[in-house]
């Protein structure tokens, strides 16, 4: 296995990284919903190939709450930014059932030029990818449905493009709703989290809780031909957090809970490719990887640090913040 290094040791008005993207000068583009310090509120950061970090923006905040909490990101053709607003996160009476979708359009100076939500009233909005005219966002938890075994239900929604001020129903009616998932673990509800689209235009999603990867290919209208098991090895992989694809059709995935990242190739083989013992991070150890992004010819990975637990690496958050680095082979 390889050994990661460290890309960039991250601001101290970043106590927890996310989401990335590629804006169009090829910088990196990372989401900060910043959960470990409830005095920071959510930000956007752009990194330029030496790692120097400058904040772009902070994200217009929900009124009811005074903070953004912003964990999936995505650019559409013309650079709007999208973002997923986890409010609910945290789990907290008072935030629950807040999260939004935003569409954001800022200048280079961080000025932004307009602002809307797209959808509000979800509870654990995730990940999100842009294909065509949509938008396809993960939404871990779905309470308060249940599976009628007990076990949680996740789901991906899918909104268009110019969509806006859609309000979330937390139903299995939502008309938004493209697909769901049923979580077995019992050890660990919690269900869609990452979310890629391959070249041929098919949907891959993470069962987090389960370590398993879903692929969701399409009819030509639109609609679900199938939502179908692709991959899972818990032996290699045991959390399915951010993903994203190579020009080859490999699959790289952030392994949360084991401090690792996974390749899965295009007939589905999962390995492990790169894991971390609990640290700090200081040294470019995988801290907690909460998604991987192909950049530069590195693969780049944030180390989000935060959540301890049962089958959980990390024992305690801490600061500063890094993102970690490993070479493609």
């Amino acid at each position: 296995m390889q050994t990661s290094r460290l890309f960039s040791i991250l601001p101290d008005y970043i106590c927890t990284p996310d989401g990335m993207e590629i804006d169009q000068y090829g910088n990196l583009v990372l989401s900060c919903p910043n959960y470990a310090d409830e005095n920071l509120s959510g930000c956007v950061v752009k990194i330029d190939r030496e790692g120097n970090v400058r904040k772009w923006f902070d994200v217009p905040v929900l009124e009811d709450t005074g903070v953004a909490r912003n964990m999936g990101i995505a650019f559409d053709r013309d650079y709007n930014l999208y973002l997923c607003d986890n409010q609910g996160w945290t789990e907290k009476e008072d935030v629950l059932f807040k999260g939004r979708v935003l569409r954001i359009k800022a200048d280079d100076d961080g000025n932004i030029l307009d602002f809307s939500v797209v959808a509000c009233g979800m509870e654990h909005p995730n990940g999100i990818r842009v294909r065509g005219d949509y938008m396809y966002v993960t939404q871990s938890y779905l309470h308060p449905v249940k599976h009628e075994s007990g076990k949680l239900v996740s789901c991906v929604y899918r909104f268009g493009l110019d969509e806006k001020n859609i309000r979330i129903t937390n139903t299995l009616e939502d008309p938004h709703i493209l697909t769901t998932f049923i979580t077995e673990n019992p050890d660990c509800q919690y269900g869609a989290d990452g979310i890629a689209f391959d070249r041929d235009g098919n949907l891959y999603v993470g069962n987090f809780g389960d370590g398993a990867v879903y692929r969701i290919t399409f009819r030509e209208d639109g609609s679900v031909l199938e939502n179908r098991l692709f991959a899972r090895d818990f032996s290699q992989l045991e959390s399915t957090d951010g993903m994203i694809f190579d020009e080859r059709g490999n699959l790289y995935v952030a392994d949360f809970c084991a401090n690792a990242i996974a390749r899965i190739t295009p007939d589905g083989r999962v390995e492990r490719i790169a894991q971390s013992p609990d640290s700090d991070g200081l040294h470019g150890e995988l801290n907690q990887p909460g998604e991987p992004i192909l950049w530069d010819g590195r693969l780049i990975a944030s180390c989000f640090d935060l959540v301890t637990g049962p089958g959980k690496v990390n024992t305690g958050h801490s600061m500063p913040a890094t993102l970690a680095q490993l070479e493609l082979e």
